[in-house]
């Protein structure tokens, strides 16, 4: 059996008290020194148990205080096909509207190859942004094909499911799709939209999601914030 090392142990005491709730956020942990006549260890043990707890981000290193529990970040399930809004599934969220759902021509720089029949049509266009604790998280603007789609533009969609209100009023339903994931940093609007700085890095998701009504497709330009939540989902 694999002998575990000092410094594991004393990660995991130290984990199993901020987890506890022993320590709460924004609490110091003791100091180096006192780690070490806590646990009768060497310096080099405890730095390297800190260390694998600012890693893993139950710990924040800060000059001239020390080492200052953080909240872990939480995870959004933004990869699933059930939509942006199920991504803050328990979580307390607030969507602000934008650019109400308006009805504009395709870009010509569109991120996703329009075909012909799309082509003829407009589409119905908007803009979200998804506000968690106070955090600016999530900005989203969507393209829907505008293919009868009656008084789709008087829809509500403030703190509302987008593909929920496809589906209560249009019977449309979404069954698949596709999605470019890349890192970017944020421009002037971006960074200015979720309060970050210039330049920042940012998540963007380019989506095109396929539906139960042929040539009709619903797609989104995705910025996200991870600083403090991470993606996760199944698979």
């Amino acid at each position: 059996m694999e002998k575990i090392s000092l410094y594991q142990i004393l990660y995991q005491k130290l984990r199993e008290s901020i987890i506890k709730g022993e320590y709460n956020e924004g609490d110091l942990l003791p100091s180096e020194n006192e780690l070490c006549s806590q646990y009768q260890v060497t310096r080099p043990t405890v730095r390297q148990a800190l260390s694998q707890l600012v890693n893993e981000g139950y710990v924040r290193k800060q000059q001239g205080k020390g080492s200052i529990v953080q909240q872990l970040n939480k995870g959004l399930k933004l990869l699933s096909i059930e939509g942006t809004t199920a991504a803050f599934e328990g979580e307390k969220f607030y969507s602000k509207i934008l650019v109400q759902p308006s009805i504009v021509d395709w870009p010509q720089d569109f991120f996703y190859a329009i075909n012909t029949q799309a082509e003829s049509t407009n589409c119905i266009m908007l803009e979200r942004l998804r506000t968690i604790e106070s955090r600016n998280v999530i900005y989203e603007k969507t393209y829907i094909t505008n293919k009868q789609m009656p008084r789709f533009t008087q829809k509500n969609l403030e703190d509302k499911s987008l593909f929920e209100t496809l589906k209560k009023y249009y019977q449309i339903q979404i069954t698949g799709g596709e999605q470019k994931i890349r890192a970017i940093n944020a421009d002037k609007h971006v960074a200015k939209l979720l309060q970050v700085l210039i330049g920042k890095s940012l998540l963007m998701l380019q989506r095109k999601m396929y539906t139960n009504r042929k040539d009709f497709f619903v797609y989104s330009l995705v910025y996200c914030d991870t600083e403090h939540y991470y993606i996760q989902d199944l698979f």
